[in-house]
């Protein structure tokens, strides 16, 4: 490893005129140009790099944030991180990343490393666990900025960027009524996942607007799971199950994407087509609806904005705190968007 020593060797100069020059010290302005060209030459020909984790020692910084996800193999997750990781970098920050595979004890070690390797911010991309109580308390004890993504508790500790569900669920069922769809089936959210109440708000709002009759027999939950593919799964069986009761509808409007590949799934093996029989809507945009057969109508989640904004809570908080300003927590929620692909069309 190439040290300040070898620079100075062979730049001519003492180790401390190095060291000055290459730290970008305040005593750096005092050394003239020339001297500074011939240090920076010298630690460019050895190929010096700086010892980051002496250079934290003393500033006390470590220029890093932690990432924590609690599902890598969650689709979700996968542009939401693209817009954190996207954003980190154009902040000169480095992202530190960690998967707790659901787990609890998982959560709570990686919370311990990360803090004990002095990470300045955190941004937890949340699910359901998320709201264990004892979770949220080692959370509120580690005293860094943190921004939770899909998930919002309104207390002072922790900012959160979420999609207004419920605009999105009003989204959802007004292209279905705009088609003439009166007869929908609806895959609901799981009850303990924070996004399901306020979406199913958005669907009966819109429907008390439009005067439409929600058939209660029509109206199906998934279950609780901790695997994020298990949708896909539970949408299939939910939906051959409203086939096999002889259930009448021309539309189905999906929790998700992964329910609404499920449904399209149970319909097609059924011999019913999509969307010439059947209108299927899902909800997140993940990659794969707009090249999944058909592609998928489905209302997006501006996922990559929403990682880049926690990224912003996140180190406009760190500037706080370097300034010794407090840190203010920040809620945001941002509107989502209808895509309009081949699984909707305008009931015959």
């Amino acid at each position: 490893m190439v040290t300040i020593r070898d620079v100075a060797k062979e730049s001519g100069f003492s180790s401390t005129t190095v060291s000055i020059v290459l730290n970008n010290a305040p005593l750096s302005r005092y050394i003239p140009a020339v001297t500074k060209k011939r240090i920076e030459r010298a630690a460019q020909k050895l190929g010096y790099r700086p010892n980051q984790f002496a250079r934290s020692l003393r500033s006390k910084r470590s220029h890093t944030v932690g990432v924590m996800v609690f599902d890598m193999t969650d689709p979700f997750c996968t542009l939401i991180l693209r817009g954190i990781e996207n954003t980190l970098y154009q902040s000169n920050y480095l992202p530190m990343l960690t998967d707790v595979h659901n787990e609890g004890s998982r959560f709570e070690r990686y919370l311990e490393m990360l803090l004990d390797r002095r990470i300045e911010g955190l941004i937890v991309i949340a699910n359901w666990l998320f709201l264990d109580i004892n979770l949220l308390a080692d959370l509120e004890k580690s005293s860094i900025p943190i921004a939770m993504i899909g998930c919002e508790l309104k207390n002072d500790t922790m900012s959160s960027v979420i999609v207004d569900n419920e605009v999105g669920g009003q989204l959802a069922l007004e292209h279905l009524y705009s088609l003439g769809h009166r007869r929908i089936a609806f895959i609901r959210g799981p009850k303990g996942l924070t996004d399901s109440s306020p979406r199913w708000r958005g669907i009966r709002n819109l429907a008390k607007q439009s005067g439409m009759e929600l058939d209660a027999r029509l109206i199906l939950d998934l279950p609780e799971s901790r695997d994020p593919l298990s949708s896909f799964e539970s949408g299939c069986k939910l939906t051959e199950e409203l086939i096999r009761q002889k259930r009448s509808f021309t539309a189905l409007l999906a929790f998700d994407d992964m329910s609404a590949f499920g449904a399209i799934r149970a319909l097609t093996k059924a011999g019913i087509a999509v969307p010439e029989q059947c209108s299927v809507i899902g909800f997140d945009d993940v990659a794969t609806s707009a090249i999944y057969t058909p592609s998928l109508t489905t209302v997006r989640q501006p996922m990559e904005s929403m990682g880049a904004s926690a990224v912003g809570i996140v180190v406009d908080g760190i500037n706080a705190v370097l300034e010794k300003r407090d840190v203010a927590t920040t809620h945001r929620k941002v509107a989502p968007e209808l895509v309009i692909r081949d699984s909707t069309r305008n009931l015959a």
